[in-house]
């Protein structure tokens, strides 16, 4: 669909850390950038891009890819549609051949939906600023509130006219532009009533349009106008929930401050729309909106992946107080520091930000903001001073929020300054928080038992269905390992007491940072710590959108092959990093001569009549060579631009610092000291290859001589002993020149 050209174009303009910062908060550290991983819930930095590779990696959940894979999996869209993206984002034309009518009726369901969301964020734009009606009645609505034209802008609000002889406006200007009903209705911009008649949802409202973190108009807010609240049911309606839209993982105002959250480090939550413009018209652009919603985990995972500092700014009355207490738990066990902020009685974050400029607010939020947990101690004792029951309840409800930090240090503190602020022994805290953690732990653990119960029954009733149909057909169910808790769950503990905490899961083996550990590219050496491990325990497999479907250079292999993958991959990310270096080597004569690293391990592989055992391995290793010649031939440009979608994620994988190649040449971790060795490492993995190739062959031999029928054929018997022969002896060689290593017998 997009020529390869077009590609290189658009993945040589395009920014990796640019791009990806649009997502994520990336911090600097070394030669690469670190984040919180936006595919998964993640608690420390974990999410690892490196500029000068092009490619991100999560070590923890492992998705990842160079930039058009990223962009894929976040925004889940096609790779076409990921390349056009970001060739608009820089400038770059598409050129693509005529669609076929099949491929037009294949078309994203979800980017016509967002299409149509754009064009009626326009419409409503334009009915406001264009349309007699809409200037007089919506426009100095908003100009009543004091907003000014830039902000209205900025969030691109509108209006929707409500006039009764035609209720229908918006449906019949969006057929007319060549929107399908069926998307129309799927939006939820309209609606057919009870008589079957179509009509507008926002009609006679204020428009409020939400973004998502890209920036795409994915739903609405309509209001009321001041004049008509009195008596309506519904001030606010909003878009129903659709495949572009889910309200409670959203969150008003992100896209327009994501930029401001990650350079202040710090968040402001508000309740309502004319919160967040009022506080952007203020100066202060970190600020985002639930409005009014109950607190979900998808919107603190969305808030986590800019910042873990939040502020809570809500009213002083009572409502404002309950509303603080509301949910925020839920930003305390995604381990996220939580601040109050309760604004003077009578104020709310728009009328307060309307009264003040930038800095004076910011002064009144720093003097008057307090940590969660003692605002909220604070509150609960003043309803149970004098009544032991209540606060013996009061005290339950403080150690139930502690016990959601994840964080051991943070939950020390808290439960140090309750016990001073409650006057009640530490160790009786501790006692009781980790009660609560293992409470939490077993409620998880429960409930994820019966989702996976729930999931077996539907696969089964499914399977029951399709009698006569392949078991490959049938739903599948969620795997966990026996012994495990899943990833998303709070740590077990021995609880014990609070300094003596443990955690199971930090007993798989992976290191602290979430990496597995490092392996060598000995592959024979059975003493070393450090031997290989199951090729597909590191195989990248992330979940992208339906349209793609990803496979594992591990699957379909025999257990006998699957030894040979790993130093396969070693050979091959050497091969996809530095494919068109030239390094030294001496051909039959002894003498010294430059060879391309593609040619050499095709050389060397065809001098034995080799080939890889992993068939994506060797299409890789036939395509390079069949390009290697090429002018100005790149592997890691090759391999990454390649149309088959496959072959770039397995690229992109090797090229992330996980996969660096040997222990001994990589102590210090830095690409340079990788680079130096590249030949020698080079020709020892190529070695390993062929050694492991003679074990094996060797293992044949031998369980051939323990066959009967071999040994009662002398002449049989003596051809394998030869053969066993030469192969040991070769083996040998093949030892001596790898260094002193312990060999099978």
């Amino acid at each position: 669909m997009i020529d390869q050209l077009t590609i290189d174009r658009i993945l040589a303009a395009a920014d990796i850390v640019d791009v990806i910062s649009d997502y994520v908060t990336l911090r600097r550290a070394g030669s690469s950038y670190k984040g919180l991983c936006p595919f998964h819930d993640d608690k420390t930095p974990s999410f690892s891009v490196s500029p000068s590779r092009g490619v991100c990696k999560c070590f923890s959940c492992g998705k990842g890819g160079n930039v058009v894979h990223f962009l894929m999996e976040v925004e889940q869209i096609s790779y076409v549609d990921a390349l056009k993206m970001l060739a608009k984002r820089y400038g770059i034309e598409v050129k693509e051949k005529e669609m076929s009518s099949e491929e037009r009726i294949q078309q994203n369901d979800r980017e016509s939906m967002f299409v149509l969301n754009e064009w009626a964020s326009r419409y409503f734009n334009d009915i406001m600023l264009r349309n007699a009606d809409g200037r007089a009645i919506g426009l100095a609505y908003f100009r009543s509130r004091g907003f000014r034209d830039d902000i209205i802008e900025k969030f691109r609000l509108g209006f929707s006219l409500d006039d009764r002889y035609h209720p229908d406006a918006l449906f019949k200007e969006a057929v007319s532009k060549g929107f399908k009903d069926d998307f129309i209705f799927r939006t939820s911009l309209c609606y057919k009533s009870e008589d079957g008649k179509v009509r507008d949802k926002f009609r006679g409202r204020a428009i409020f349009p939400w973004f998502n973190v890209s920036g795409k108009v994915c739903g609405f807010g309509g209001r009321v106008l001041d004049a008509r609240t009195k008596g309506v049911s519904q001030k606010y309606i909003n878009s129903n929930d659709s495949e572009v839209f889910h309200k409670s993982h959203e969150l008003y105002g992100l896209f327009q401050a994501k930029k401001a959250i990650a350079k202040e480090d710090r968040v402001f939550m508000v309740e309502g729309y004319t919160d967040v413009l009022s506080m952007h018209q203020c100066g202060i652009e970190n600020v985002v909106a639930n409005s009014g919603t109950a607190l979900d985990v998808a919107q603190v995972r969305l808030l986590h992946r800019f910042t873990s500092n939040i502020t809570l700014l809500y009213d002083g009355d009572e409502a404002g107080i309950h509303a603080a207490l509301r949910g925020t738990d839920m930003f305390l066990s995604g381990g996220m520091n939580v601040k109050v902020l309760l604004l003077p009685d009578g104020d709310d974050p728009d009328s307060f930000a309307r009264k003040h400029n930038a800095t004076e607010f910011r002064k009144y939020i720093d003097e008057h903001q307090v940590d969660f947990i003692k605002f909220k101690t604070e509150v609960l004792r003043k309803d149970s001073e004098n009544d032991p029951f209540k606060r013996s309840e009061m005290i339950k409800d403080i150690v139930a929020s502690i016990a959601l930090i994840p964080e051991e240090i943070t939950r020390s503190v808290y439960i140090h300054e309750c016990s001073n602020m409650l006057s009640v022994p530490e160790q009786t805290l501790i006692n009781a928080t980790n009660q609560q953690r293992k409470a939490n732990y077993e409620k998880k653990i429960k409930e994820r038992e019966q989702e996976q119960a729930r999931a077996e029954r539907l696969a089964q009733q499914q399977k029951w269905q399709n009698t006569g149909t392949s078991t490959a057909q049938t739903v599948p169910t969620q795997q966990t390992i026996p012994g495990l808790p899943p990833d998303d769950l709070p740590p077990m503990e021995d609880f014990p007491t609070h300094e003596d905490e443990h955690n199971p899961a930090n007993d798989t083996p992976y290191t602290s940072n979430g990496q597995q550990p490092s392996v060598t590219a000995n592959a024979t050496d059975t003493n070393s710590a450090n031997t290989y491990s199951n090729p597909s325990d590191n195989t990248f497999q992330p979940s992208f959108s339906p349209q793609t479907e990803v496979t594992s250079p591990t699957n379909h292999l025999s257990k006998e092959d699957l030894k040979f993958v790993q130093v396969e991959k070693l050979i091959m990310t050497i091969v996809v990093r530095y494919g068109e270096r030239t390094i030294a080597c001496q051909d039959n004569e002894g003498e010294e001569q430059q060879i391309q690293v593609v040619d050499f391990v095709v050389g060397e592989l065809e001098e034995d009549g080799l080939r890889f055992r992993n068939p994506t391995y060797q299409k890789m290793l036939d395509d390079a060579s069949a390009h290697a010649q090429d002018p100005d031939f790149s592997a890691k440009r090759f391999f990454l631009s390649s149309p088959d979608l496959n072959i770039s994620l397995i690229a992109a994988d090797m090229l992330n610092d996980q996969y660096q190649l040997s222990k001994m040449f990589t102590e210090d971790e830095k690409i340079a000291d990788e680079e130096s060795n590249i030949g020698s490492q080079l020709g020892h993995l190529i070695l390993d290859y062929k050694i492991n190739v003679v074990d094996d062959r060797l293992s044949q031999l031998h369980k051939m001589l323990l066959d009967k029928e071999v040994l009662s054929d002398t002449a049989r018997c003596t051809e394998i002993m030869q053969q066993y022969k030469v192969l040991k002896e070769i083996q040998r060689k093949i030892a001596l020149r790898l260094g002193d290593r312990p060999l099978a017998n």
